[in-house]
């Protein structure tokens, strides 16, 4: 039986053959693969920013305590570090800090051996507001993948790896 028809396939049906590609080398089923990675990446982007609203946060402000929250010492970081996993400025890091300690959501530390060293802390009410978004976005990220079957999700985790891996690798070259 065949499944139906996916605005992924409206897309390639509309590119193949186009005059636009006479000369570029195009691929149905290429195209058909990243277009299809990109409509999952905008679906997760905009339910996780929906889920973040919900619960009563901004997206940044999700995306912050959640890179607090997954480092090596969960719900603790320097400013610094925070402000490169997020790929922020220090300064855009300091204002996002200032807006969150308001809220109740982080507070800021020194350090007691070098009152110059400046540290990040999840509050419970922040770490209780982060797994509450991310119980929502585990509930969405269920669903979404409910459709296939267990064994469906292992190889399709198998093949993006392969593919995430060669990525890894052309960066590291």
């Amino acid at each position: 039986m065949a499944q139906p028809e996916d605005s992924t396939d409206r897309h390639v049906a509309r590119w193949r053959g186009h005059w636009v590609l006479e000369t570029a080398p195009y691929d149905d089923t290429v195209e058909a693969i990243t277009t299809r990675i990109g409509a999952i990446m905008r679906h997760l982007r905009e339910h996780k920013k929906r889920a973040a609203t919900e619960a009563g946060l901004q997206d940044f402000e999700y995306d912050t305590l959640h890179a607090l929250m997954i480092r090596d010492t969960p719900g603790t970081s320097s400013p610094t570090a925070l402000a490169a996993d997020l790929g922020i400025s220090p300064a855009g890091m300091s204002g996002r800090l200032e807006g969150m300690e308001k809220a109740g959501f982080i507070q800021r530390t020194t350090d007691a051996t070098d009152r110059r060293r400046l540290g990040v802390e999840a509050t419970p009410a922040g770490i209780e507001i982060w797994r509450e978004v991310m119980a929502r976005r585990g509930q969405e990220e269920d669903e979404m993948l409910g459709v296939l079957s267990a064994h469906e999700r292992e190889t399709l985790s198998t093949l993006l790896k392969r593919v995430t891996l060669h990525i890894e690798g052309e960066r590291n070259r």
